[in-house]
């Protein structure tokens, strides 16, 4: 996500103005955004940062990047994207499919093309000249592949638009790029041809894939199938496209932008005014009912605003007046922003939050509405310091639901916004500590990697191309002043994926005569609303204190500790008639309590895997009264076996490379055993060179106990139990264990974690630790041995910082990879690592692990069902709980409008598996299916249904 460049001053205006002010330039354009100096002037009293420290700090960023940037070019480029752990490029089909995630490699050299306007922006141009003719040279846009229509429009169609805007900038001022003649353009069009194609439908809407030789509807495209596209994917084309038409003059790219722009908004939902998830691209009906502002839809409502300030168009304001009034009204719940159904917006449609909504502060700020956009910002930034990254997706009572962070961008964006839009040095801090995290937990030798799990500080072996095109250009912002800019920032609009387009577009080409008419707009009475650039008297009323005074009650709303002891069902039933039967009493062998859950329309049916399965038909029940009880009973039921399925669960552990040249910068994610060392209580972890075991599968005596003892152990699974091995190693002598995978090609990017079940018996005897890697993680420690022979490891709970690491020691200077202000940060390892150890104690989330037990003839399940819940006092039957009859609740029960301790619906994600032509490797994902535990309410339920897939 991106917001918009800025604007200066902003002051009053009547509305009958509109139209001649599209003539003026940008600085009394921009909505909501407003210049630091404006601010800072009006509040000398506070604490700002020293242009030294910003200087610095700004230098540190730029040192980054080059870290970044050059690993991309040195060990990938032309791949799409650099795999940082691994040092090589990602090319697709050549390494195992990530499922949509893949959807954006179209072996086009991604992270260049996206990179290009990022390297003028940090005044790298003799870079930006070279990066330039290498994709003028190197790139092909004739591949036989299926992409992603909006992840090409937003980083290719973008990076290549984005690129030439700041090329011609440069060539007007006579230094570079003066044998430019429009190449980066004559790319960028031949890409929108390539895209128009799947525009190729009834509705306008487009498919949300095109197969870049072949189109939609040739028999070698292998795609045009699809049915669904989210309304982010069919909504998020107007800048690129329109800007496109304008540079070239060739109106029919904004023509089909607008086309489906169009159709989304007479799609809404029009008692409400919000929009779907998910939409048929050829019926146009609402697949998914669910809306937010977070992944599906965010860059939609991004882009009605911005398509207004780009092209003047007055109606795409209008439409977004309309979305931003209901967000307020049914979404926004300050500082939590909620999903809901669009048919019930009073209702909510989950108990967790995604890492995607993090750009809306920024966009609030472009708006004008400065207080939530403080108010969401402070919310997010607490959970980072829980954290140190925002995960992927986390609960209302701020637990992990998704441990993952693919080092997204959208938090630093708003914070560059909130600190544009108030000047307060509090934003540079918040900056800082990015930075720092970035280095301290993301940094290894070949760039910066993703996180596998905040809580573990384990790595992915990725680093997408958003991270250098968006990620490094609003933190350079952020501290830079106006004099270390070489362009005017403020002459341009930031595209979602903060790609520059200049601000003169509006008023060149205008191929499209009429403009969109936007139907049944209802005026709003809101002061909001305003169409002018709100001034530093209309944000921050003679206050300086004004955007702290907004942020002080909402400091320790991630750490306030959470009521135990009690559920919510049964806190809502203090004041109330308390059920006939409680929930934990019930026994399915009890003939009285299989009568009481009769009466409540609750009917129990013994399923033939041996689980039993509750039902409630509430139009079964007794009476009303009945209904309800037998509602708190399932859900009470609910929470209580979902209690009990996170109590016998383990968090992943780490398994943290330490020695040369790798210095704990590569971190594994590693599967628990239920027998062993518990690393969880004992902070400082097991350390200790690796050595692999003669048999390799440890299920004998061990033959090399010379070379395994008092070192960590490696072995294959597989042919026994895990404890027998465990025991055989710790004979040995042995300090630990690492078990890797035997299935080749498996990796914790594709398949969830699973913790080593013991063997029936009693393993006590047990005492070393013992720890899985999937087989990629493993083959990172095994060529490692391969190539320096003496590899160190620490087996812990989570990823230690090389403070703790190295304590006592010398740190080898290879640790040093940046010259600037490192050896201030690693003063402050320790007591930010303490910090974030205290913080990260309160957390009791987890991630999916499943339990495996390995026999010798292996019929392996890696994955539990997460519809084997067992019940408290159950005898030894299963419970699976589903309702299928409607039941209305109040209002009050149906939604939260502040934080509470609730349980995270910890649902996994479903991975896709593409083949790409000639491809070498075969890989079969395993697709783990999510089924709501409230399943099939019929007509009412559909307000809690959580939803069924997740397109993050």
């Amino acid at each position: 996500m991106s917001g918009a460049a800025g604007c200066q001053g902003g002051g009053g205006g009547d509305d009958d103005d509109r139209g001649p002010r599209w003539r003026r330039p940008w600085k009394l354009l921009a909505l909501g955004l407003l210049s630091a100096s404006s601010v800072l002037a009006a509040a000398p009293g506070a604490g700002a940062m020293s242009k030294e420290e910003k200087r610095q700090l700004g230098n540190q960023v730029l040192e980054m990047f080059d870290h970044a940037y050059r690993n991309y070019m040195e060990h990938a480029y032309p791949a799409d994207e650099l795999m940082p752990l691994t040092c090589r490029g990602r090319v697709r089909g050549q390494e195992p499919s990530r499922g949509d995630v893949d959807d954006a490699l179209g072996k086009f050299s991604l992270t260049l093309i996206d990179t290009l306007d990022t390297l003028v922006v940090l005044n790298k141009t003799k870079e930006f000249e070279e990066a330039v003719k290498k994709v003028i040279k190197d790139v092909n846009l004739d591949n036989d592949i299926v992409v992603s229509v909006f992840e090409t429009n937003i980083r290719v169609l973008g990076g290549l638009l984005g690129g030439h805007s700041v090329a011609i900038m440069l060539k007007e001022k006579g230094e570079y790029m003066q044998w430019y003649n429009d190449e980066l353009l004559h790319m960028a069009k031949e890409l929108g041809y390539k895209l128009l194609p799947a525009f190729n439908t009834t509705s306008g809407l487009p498919y949300p894939r095109v197969n870049l030789k072949f189109g939609i509807r040739h028999p070698e495209a292998r795609t045009g199938t699809e049915t669904d596209t989210c309304t982010a994917c069919a909504g998020t084309l107007i800048l690129e496209f329109a800007a496109l038409s304008r540079f070239t003059g060739t109106s029919i790219f904004e023509e089909y932008a607008r086309k489906a722009l169009d159709f989304i908004w007479e799609k809404r939902q029009r008692s409400s005014n919000l929009v779907g998830v998910t939409i048929n691209i050829h019926t146009g009906d609402w697949v998914r009912k669910d809306s937010g502002v977070g992944a599906g839809i965010d860059s939609y409502y991004e882009y009605l605003l911005k398509a207004y300030v780009l092209l003047g168009d007055d109606s795409f304001l209008e439409r977004f007046n309309t979305h931003y009034n209901a967000i307020m009204r049914y979404i926004s719940q300050p500082p939590l922003l909620l999903d809901v159904h669009i048919h019930k917006p009073m209702l909510n449609a989950r108990t967790w939050m995604d890492s995607l909504l993090a750009f809306f502060p920024g966009l609030q700020v472009l708006k004008g509405d400065i207080r939530p956009a403080i108010e969401t910002h402070e919310m997010l930034y607490q959970v980072i310091k829980k954290h140190n990254f925002l995960p992927e997706a986390f609960t209302t009572d701020f637990r992990v639901h998704w441990a993952q962070h693919p080092l997204r961008p959208e938090f630093a964006e708003s914070t560059y916004f909130l600190y544009k839009a108030t000047g307060d040095p509090y934003y540079l801090e918040v900056g800082k500590t990015l930075i720092e995290n970035l280095n301290k937990y993301a940094r290894v030798p070949c760039g910066f990697a993703a996180m596998k799990d905040v809580r573990t500080g384990s790595h992915e072996d990725r680093m997408d191309s958003f991270f250098l095109a968006e990620m490094f250009k609003y933190l350079y912002l952020l501290f830079a002043d106006k004099e270390d800019m070489i362009f005017d920032i403020e002459d341009y609009i930031f595209t979602t994926e903060a790609h520059l387009l200049p601000l003169w577009l509006s008023t060149t080409n205008q191929t499209i005569a009429k403009k969109n008419t936007t139907t049944e707009y209802t005026e709003l009475d809101d002061s909001n609303f305003d169409w002018t650039c709100p001034n530093t008297q209309i944000l921050f009323p003679n206050d300086p204190m004004f955007a702290e005074s907004i942020r002080e009650p909402l400091k320790n709303v991630v750490d306030k500790s959470c009521p135990r002891g009690i559920s919510r069902v049964e806190e809502s039933l203090g004041s109330g008639p308390k059920p006939p039967l409680r929930a934990r009493d019930f026994m399915a062998s009890n003939p009285e309590h299989l009568e009481i859950l009769k009466k409540m329309g609750v009917s129990l049916i013994h399923l033939k895997d041996g689980r039993v399965q509750l039902v409630q038909h509430a139009v079964q029940a007794a009476s009303s009264l009945d209904a309800e009880d037998g509602l708190r009973f399932m859900q009470e039921m609910i929470e209580l076996s979902s209690q009990q399925q996170k109590e016998q669960q383990l968090p992943p552990r780490a398994v943290q490379i330490v020695s040369h040249p790798f210095f704990g910068r590569v971190v594994l994610t590693a599967g628990p055993a239920q027998f062993g060392m518990d690393l969880s209580k004992h902070k400082a972890g097991t350390r200790g060179f690796v050595a692999t075991i003669k048999p390799y599968n440890g299920c004998s005596e061990i033959t090399n106990p010379e070379a395994v003892k008092e070192k960590i152990a490696l072995m294959q699974r597989g042919h026994c139990m895990f404890a027998e091995k465990a025991r055989n190693i710790q004979k040995a002598g042995a300090i630990g264990g690492i078990v890797i995978d035997d299935n080749e090609g498996s990796s914790s990017d594709t398949a969830p974690l699973f913790q080593m079940a013991g063997d029936g018996k009693n393993t006590d005897d047990i005492t070393i630790p013992m720890l899985f890697l999937f087989n990629k993680e493993g083959n990172i420690i095994l060529d490692a041995i391969r190539e320096y022979e003496a590899v160190e490891v620490l087996l812990s709970d989570k990823a230690k910082d090389r403070a703790t690491i190295f304590k006592g020691k010398m740190i080898p200077n290879y640790i040093i990879d940046s010259n600037l202000e490192m050896e201030n940060m690693d003063q402050k390892l320790s007591e930010n690592d303490s910090h974030r150890q205290n913080s990260e104690e309160a957390t009791s989330a987890f991630q999916d692990v499943g339990e495996v037990s390995e026999e010798p003839e292996e019929e392996r399940s890696d994955v539990v069902d997460p519809d084997s819940l067992a019940p408290v006092n159950a005898d030894s039957d299963s419970i699976s709980i589903s309702n299928q009859d409607s039941y209305v609740p109040e209002p009050d029960e149906a939604s939260a409008p502040e934080p509470t301790c609730t349980q995270g619906d910890n649902q996994p994600q479903v991975q896709k598996t593409e083949t790409e032509p000639n491809s070498k490797v075969n890989w079969d994902n395993k697709v783990q299916p999510m089924e709501s535990i409230l399943a099939d309410w019929n007509e009412d339920i559909e307000a809690f249904e959580m939803m069924e897939k997740d397109e993050l």
